[in-house]
């Protein structure tokens, strides 16, 4: 699967750089060409030599060293990358990458290269949950590099926990999937709402719901590395945002729906994962209520997929159905009235659905539904899209 494929390799300076070089031979033996990139201290555990030996081609470790060529190294090399592996990954190195520092080799080629990245971490555990190293990952998180998280286990410094560098062969896969991504969404516009709006009682309280946004930060994700150009209408959420994707923030389901319509002359497919509130208030409070018992009277919103759904033409419409009674009959109902391609069923009565990393759901379309097992959020968002691509 890697065959053809130019692949550069960031080494930085912890003990597990010994398992890089089993990671080189993993990469060659699958057919893709080498590069290593080597910091100095990295040089302390692995020589170039042996790396130069594993992957048949010059290993770089120094900016300024002199090469028989006239290309400049680092620019040469990124441009080169299909893929950029950084394994083993230091703290510091992650956190010079996250900030912009570009003051070797390694870090010089990483900050040139427009090609995907994956960040293969290994440190102390107590410096892989500090909140600095954790601050650096979200940011690039949001920025589409990819990582593979560290293993548990005893480490060389005699703590045991997380922080070991994964096996190399873990790597592997996870850059074949990185690599052989489907583009069948190449091309296409898709608009994902996600999380859940809010609508005001008075300056101090409002209502809302669970929606914590992570199934819609799945299909996100999964749309873009199918090659989509992904817009995102975000409300409050906890999930995080491929930072690929452009994202546009709003509050009430109102704000919501403006965002929407603004955008279907230039979607081409839309997957209503997001929360919208229902109902609002009828009247919002000009000041802080401080009633002992109080009555709201509320007001229908605005139905945001089934009015796509009146004027969508070709276009494809998703839409979720959170249900805790009479599920599929209601699902049925909702896939006719929003005129919608695709149901997503969840029974959240019997499936704790809002944050969890899981779901358990039932597709439904004008051709019949299919109930699956719980899987990760990550897997339903590759059983949506299919559902867009068939």
């Amino acid at each position: 699967m890697l065959t053809g494929k130019n692949i550069v390799l960031g080494v930085s300076g912890g003990i597990a750089a010994y398992k890089s070089c089993t990671l080189v031979r993993e990469f060659v033996k699958r057919g893709a060409n080498v590069d290593v990139v080597m910091t100095a201290n990295a040089t302390q555990f692995v020589t170039p030599l042996t790396m130069e030996t594993l992957s048949n081609n010059p290993v770089s470790v120094d900016m300024f060293a002199t090469h028989d060529h006239r290309d400049v190294e680092h620019v040469s090399l990124a441009k080169k990358a299909d893929l950029f592996v950084v394994a083993p990954a230091t703290a510091n190195v992650v956190g010079k990458y996250a900030n912009g520092i570009a003051d070797d080799m390694l870090t010089t080629t990483l900050m040139a290269t427009t090609a995907p990245v994956v960040i293969c971490p290994a440190m102390n555990v107590n410096m892989y949950n500090s909140a600095a190293y954790r601050a650096n990952v979200a940011t690039l998180k949001k920025r589409g590099v990819y990582f593979v998280d560290a293993e548990s286990g005893f480490l060389a410094c005699g703590d045991v926990g997380q922080g070991r560098l994964a096996e190399p062969k873990e790597i592997v896969v996870s850059c074949e999937r990185i690599l052989c991504q489907n583009k069948q969404l190449a091309g296409k516009r898709v608009l994902v709402t996600c999380g859940a709006t809010y609508e005001k009682l008075d300056d101090a309280r409002m209502i809302t719901n669970f929606s914590s946004g992570k199934m819609s930060a799945a299909v996100v994700k999964e749309a873009l590395n199918r090659g989509a150009e992904v817009t995102v209408v975000l409300a409050r959420h906890e999930a995080e945002i491929d930072g690929r994707a452009t994202i546009v923030n709003v509050g009430t389901t109102r704000e919501m729906l403006n965002e929407v319509m603004s955008r279907v002359d230039q979607t081409d497919v839309f997957v209503f994962a997001g929360a919208p509130c229902d109902y609002r208030p009828e009247t919002v409070s000009d000041s802080k209520i401080k009633a002992e018992n109080l009555t709201v009277k509320f007001v229908k919103n605005p139905d945001i997929a089934a009015t796509v759904g009146k004027v969508k033409g070709d276009k494809f419409v998703c839409v979720f159905s959170a249900e805790t009674d009479h599920c599929l009959e209601n699902a049925r109902k909702k896939l006719v009235k929003k005129n919608a391609d695709l149901c997503v069923l969840n029974d959240v009565k019997n499936n704790n659905v809002f944050g969890s990393e899981t779901n358990t759901v039932t597709l439904l379309t004008a051709d019949g539904e299919t109930s699956y097992p719980e899987m990760s959020k990550a897997d339903v968002a590759k059983l949506i899209l299919d559902r867009v691509t068939k």
